[in-house]
């Protein structure tokens, strides 16, 4: 199961939402989305997002596995 790491990335950046989301092209709402998991963001939004807060697109998720 992909866990987002996305929303701790981004406080840890410093970076406001509103200024990545415009960057990206998205609503903060969709932002946010990305950040709770809710949605997947797409290849092309995760290399602008890395490079906006200096992390490798891997880094945007982590894999856990679930309890069998």
């Amino acid at each position: 199961m992909l866990k987002s790491n996305i929303e701790f990335l981004i406080k840890q950046s410093g970076l406001r939402k509103s200024f990545i989301a415009e960057k990206l092209g998205i609503s903060v709402r969709q932002l946010r989305k990305y950040e709770t998991g809710d949605a997947l963001i797409p290849i092309d939004k995760a290399y602008i997002l890395g490079n906006l807060i200096c992390k490798k697109v891997d880094e945007l998720y982590s894999f856990e596995r679930e309890n069998e």
